[in-house]
């Protein structure tokens, strides 16, 4: 049995319960291109496999590639890829003008730069279903005023469309995780809800605003912005970052010139 890695922040899903209900939520299609990031040991893999015939993997750890070409042998045709997944060029996959429907269970460890990553690829997908720790997926999709609303709702926001879909317990995998685990549906935007004049000063604007989430605007973005600026924005300077909504940091952003 193939031990999991800690530093490829390995858990393998073993209930057949949950993987079912993760293959039925993503539907895969035989004219569909699916790829998986961190196919493990191919407990989504192979009945994914089974339906369409032929997909693609990312994985990094070469002894589960090994074992996957095994067992994946008489399913279908899975094209695996050893790399980092920070650092693969997903468009490198497309063969024509279909985009890529991506799935997996990400490491918990490097999920949100990874969330990053994807959004400069985001061209290249149709949609993502993603197995994250269940707080990560909370704050994905949060709404202004809640605990759960930050940065990263905020940094998503643009991009794509984020569909919770369910919960899933540590029993659930081997080693089980000392956290819960949701299931997660991303859709990137045709258009953007709104606009976003300067990437890096929306950053700049997002992360300054969330950084001491307490303070109030005026005194959390003042390396950025003075009062009259904010007000240029139709913002209350009193307010926290908290309580706007994802299109009123672009609006700041807007501001600094």
């Amino acid at each position: 049995m193939h031990q999991a890695r800690k530093r490829f922040g390995q858990h393998f899903l073993r209930d057949q319960s949950v993987i079912n209900a993760i293959v039925d939520a993503i539907d895969p299609r035989v004219d569909q291109h699916i790829v998986e990031i961190g196919p493990g040991l191919g407990a989504i893999t192979l009945p994914v496999l089974a339906r369409v015939k032929t997909m693609d993997a990312v994985e990094i750890d070469r002894d589960v590639i090994a074992a996957l070409k095994v067992s994946s042998f008489s399913v279908g045709e899975l094209r695996l890829y050893e790399a980092n997944v920070l650092k693969f060029d997903f468009g490198s996959l497309r063969r024509d003008a279909q985009r890529l429907r991506l799935i997996g269970n990400l490491p918990y460890n490097i999920s949100t730069p990874l969330l990053f990553e994807l959004i400069e690829q985001r061209e290249h997908f149709h949609d993502m279903h993603f197995m994250l720790q269940k707080e990560v997926v909370a704050r994905m999709g949060a709404q202004p005023g809640t605990s759960d609303y930050g940065r990263l709702t905020v940094m998503l926001a643009p991009w794509l469309k984020v569909e919770p879909l369910f919960d899933i317990g540590p029993e659930a995998f081997r080693p089980p995780p000392k956290v819960m685990s949701s299931v997660v549906r991303l859709t990137p935007h045709a258009t953007p809800p709104f606009v976003i004049e300067d990437r890096t000063r929306f950053a700049k604007v997002v992360m300054a605003a969330f950084s001491q989430r307490r303070k109030t605007l005026r005194n959390a973005l003042s390396s950025l912005l003075n009062t009259e600026q904010i007000e240029a924005a139709g913002i209350d300077p009193g307010l926290r970052a908290e309580v706007l909504s994802p299109d009123k940091f672009a609006a700041l952003a807007a501001q600094i010139k």
